[in-house]
């Protein structure tokens, strides 16, 4: 079997889609001929067992775009091509080429068709894009894939497309190494990409609320983002008198970003919205409890003992670090037990690659 994944952006800087591709296709390159398609930029992340594409990008170039890409199928002659992502002119036309050429199309939203996000700048952005081109790549794709029941379920509230399939996104848990102790290192993570929607601000308020439980605390912020927010961030930890809390750490990858995942004595993903949340699977993977919220799919963290699941909010937030602060050390290392459990037998990406060429097979 023959599939084109077709991604936007592949740099290190996309979060959690690059970090998707770069997983999934470790495992599904070994089960079918993988390509990706994706346009040049600077930090690439490097993407195992597929043959990587570089098509023209960006709305000037549409018409070069377009002629890059259907000479690509038609060389390729895929049996089913990916489209991952919306919003992005360029996800919507190259799925809607593609089908023009009489491809099939799976359609990944990654998230980006929750009612968070929609409700954001609705009127500017997302009701013209609809309008032009998002709706109707929606409804015209031959499936839909969603990353959970709850993603499924606001989907199907849309009303444009009921073929959908739910496969969650996998994480290389057997490649992933556990902290061995859960002996108070005092250290809070954060790690993600640094925007808006991940509800950075609720932390840090939060910190602010249990300053004196939390001191000799370390707080770390680790991820990219907007310059700019970034600086609002620092300047609202000043504010609340929590500073010399707070870590900012920028992007961090390989060993780093691992080392920070065993240290945390515990990870919050305060956002408010997400389809999955790949870096809480990787922080259960390491044996962290996590906090998350329930803009995310993660209510497996209060029925496995692995975590809280809260209301997106500050107070939420306070109430789940008052939780942490008061376990013992050894309650920690059971959650933490409890979270590698949960991820192996359901997020191993082994298993989702397999789901995947299911998917395929039943669209074909």
């Amino acid at each position: 079997m023959k599939i084109i994944h077709y991604i936007p952006s592949i740099d290190c800087s996309s979060g959690g889609v690059g970090a998707y591709m770069q997983l999934l296709a470790k495992e599904l390159g070994k089960l079918v001929e993988l390509h990706v398609v994706t346009h040049e930029s600077p930090n690439m992340l490097e993407i195992p067992n597929v043959q990587l594409h570089f098509i023209a990008g960006g709305i000037k170039q549409l018409l070069q775009t377009k002629r890059e890409w259907c000479a690509l199928l038609n060389e390729l002659k895929p049996d089913v091509v990916h489209e991952n992502c919306c919003w992005i002119p360029s996800s919507a036309f190259t799925q809607k080429w593609a089908q023009d050429l009489g491809y099939k199309v799976v359609l990944t939203p990654h998230g980006m068709l929750e009612p968070w996000i929609l409700k954001r700048h609705y009127w500017t952005k997302k009701f013209p894009a609809l309008l032009f081109y998002q709706k109707a790549a929606v409804k015209n794709a031959n499936g839909l894939h969603a990353t959970a029941e709850s993603e499924k379920e606001n989907l199907l509230k849309l009303g444009y497309n009921d073929k959908i399939v739910v496969i969650a996104n996998g994480i290389d848990v057997e490649n992933i190494e556990m902290k061995s102790s859960w002996k108070r290192n005092k250290e809070i993570l954060f790690l993600s990409r640094v925007h808006v929607k991940k509800g950075i601000n609720f932390l840090l308020e939060a910190v602010a609320q249990l300053k004196e439980q939390l001191q000799g605390y370390v707080v770390r912020i680790a991820g990219e983002g907007d310059a700019a927010y970034i600086g609002e961030l620092k300047r609202l930890a000043v504010c609340l008198g929590v500073s010399d809390l707070i870590r900012f750490e920028g992007g961090v990858y390989g060993n780093c970003k691992w080392k920070l995942f065993r240290q945390a004595d515990l990870f919050v993903l305060p956002t408010h919205s997400e389809n999955f949340g790949i870096v809480v699977a990787e922080a259960l993977a390491s044996g962290t409890p996590v906090v998350t919220t329930m803009g995310t799919p993660w209510n497996e963290l209060e029925s496995q003992q692995c975590g809280w699941w809260t209301e997106v909010g500050t107070e939420a937030t306070v109430q789940a670090l008052r939780n942490f602060l008061s376990l013992t050390e050894d309650e920690l290392e059971m959650m933490g037990h409890n979270g590698r459990k949960l991820v192996e037998e359901k997020y191993s990406v082994c298993k989702v690659a397999k789901e995947f060429v299911d998917m395929y097979k039943s669209i074909l």
